[in-house]
C-alpha cells in the first residue's frame, strides 16, 4: 500500500501553498513527503525562440522540486522529503504519480475578493481521474487559516483546528469517504460537521404537494434520521471526534461552501465510474472545488 504524501509543484504561489500544506499534513500523519515537478518537453525550435536551449530548459526545470524540497526541510524539520523531476504531459504524469500516494496535493489559484479558488484544467483532470484522495489548496493558504482565532482575535496556528466539514449524500454512502473525514478530524483533534443538502423528490412536487407543510416536515425528519444513522458506526469507531450532523433543504454545494468559511478542511466524494464523455467529477464536488474557502479533499470511491 502507498505510504507517503505527494505534492505537485511549479514556481506558482498556489503550488507553494500546496507544498506547505502537504508538509504540515505529512507531519500530522507521520508520513514522508515527495515533491514532484512535471516538465512538459519543449520542442527545440520553441526553446530557441525563448532563447533557451532544451538542455538549459531541463536544468532550470530540475531545480524546481529540489529547491522546494530544500525549503520544506528547513521550515518543517522532522519531515522526510524527497524530490522528483519527470517529463511528460502534466495531467497524465500527475495522475500516474497519484497511484503511489496516500494523498496527492495540488495548488489552485485564489480568486481575489471571492471566498474560493479556481481549479485549472490540469487540476480538474487529476481530480477527475485519480483514484487516491486528492487535496486542492488555494494560493495564499496559511497554517493559521485552519485554526480558530486566539483569545485576542488574532489568527494563530497554535490554537485548536477548525472543524473538518464532510459533504455527505445519504443516498450514496461510502465507507472510504466517512473513514477519511473522521480520520482527518481525529488527527486534528477537532470536530466534524457532516452536512447534507436535499430537495423534495419529484413525486412530492406533483399536484401542489410543496404546499403541504406536514409532508415537507416528515421528509425533513426522515432525511435527518437517515443521516444520524449513517454516522452511528463511525461515532463508535472514533469516540473522541464530536460529529455534528446538519441536514438542510436546498443546494448541497451551497451549504458546503458556506460551511467552508469556518473549516480546516472540506471533504467531498467522487464516484469512480465510466462516462461517455470522459471522467466525471459531479456537480457538487465541482462547485465546492471552485468556491470553497478551505482546502478541499476529494475522495474517489465506488
Amino acid at each position: 500500500m502507498p505510504s507517503r504524501i505527494t505534492v505537485g509543484v511549479d514556481r506558482s504561489p498556489e503550488s507553494r501553498a500546496a507544498a506547505e500544506w502537504a508538509a504540515r499534513e505529512a507531519k500530522l500523519r507521520g508520513l514522508p513527503l515527495k515533491v514532484l515537478h512535471v516538465c512538459e518537453p519543449v520542442p527545440e525550435l520553441m526553446a530557441q525562440v525563448l532563447l533557451l536551449g532544451v538542455d538549459t530548459h531541463r536544468r532550470l526545470s530540475e531545480k524546481i522540486p529540489r529547491e522546494s524540497a530544500e525549503g520544506i526541510r528547513l521550515r518543517h524539520p522532522g519531515v522526510q522529503v524527497t524530490a522528483e523531476h519527470l517529463a511528460g504531459r502534466p495531467s497524465e504524469v500527475l495522475i500516474e504519480a497519484a497511484k503511489d500516494a496516500d494523498l496527492f496535493v495540488l495548488g489552485s489559484r485564489g480568486l481575489s475578493g471571492v471566498g474560493g479558488f479556481l481549479v485549472g484544467s490540469v487540476g480538474l483532470a487529476v481530480v477527475a481521474r485519480a483514484e487516491r484522495p486528492v487535496v486542492v489548496v488555494r494560493a495564499g493558504e496559511q497554517a493559521a487559516d485552519e485554526h480558530e482565532m486566539d483569545p485576542a482575535g488574532i489568527p494563530s496556528a497554535a490554537t485548536r483546528y477548525r472543524p473538518v466539514v464532510l459533504g455527505l449524500d445519504t443516498d450514496n454512502l461510502n465507507a472510504s469517504l466517512l473513514e477519511f473525514a473522521f480520520d482527518a478530524a481525529n488527527r486534528r483533534e477537532t470536530g466534524l460537521r457532516v452536512v447534507q443538502g436535499w430537495n423534495l423528490p419529484p413525486y412530492h412536487v406533483y399536484g401542489g404537494a410543496p404546499a403541504d407543510p406536514e409532508r415537507y416536515e416528515e421528509f425533513a425528519r426522515w432525511k435527518a434520521t437517515v443521516l444520524a444513522e449513517a454516522l452511528s458506526l463511525w461515532r463508535h469507531k472514533y469516540p473522541s471526534v464530536e460529529a455534528v450532523e446538519e441536514s438542510h433543504p436546498g443546494s448541497p454545494a451551497g451549504h458546503l461552501i458556506d460551511a467552508s468559511q469556518k473549516a480546516s478542511l472540506v471533504v467531498v466524494g467522487r464516484r469512480i465510474r465510466g462516462h461517455p464523455f470522459g471522467a466525471h467529477i459531479g456537480p457538487v464536488t465541482h462547485a465546492v472545488l471552485h468556491h470553497a474557502a478551505a482546502p478541499v479533499a476529494v475522495v474517489a470511491h465506488d
